[in-house]
């Protein structure tokens, strides 16, 4: 008997989680998750914005510390406070 392939289920975003909008090309941390929304956060702080859950992941490690770098990098040349 053969099993059917599957393909695995990424992990869904939970609140204080660090996720990618897909569909906006943005990361944010998870500030709070309702039925067919879910709003996010700019890691720094700023205006929350809502996403669909379909277009919701959750950042990987290498993404998550890319995005401390780059925050880092802005704020060195006084971008960002």
């Amino acid at each position: 008997m053969n099993c059917p392939d599957r393909t695995p289920v990424p992990p869904t975003p939970v609140v204080g989680d660090l996720a990618y909008d897909t569909l906006r090309d943005r990361y944010g941390i998870v500030m709070e998750r309702g039925p067919g929304q879910v709003h996010l956060r700019p890691r720094g702080g700023g205006r929350e914005w809502t996403a669909q859950p379909e277009h919701v992941e959750l950042a990987r490690p290498g993404e998550a510390l890319s995005s401390q770098v780059a925050r880092a990098n802005a704020r060195s040349r006084g971008e960002v406070l």
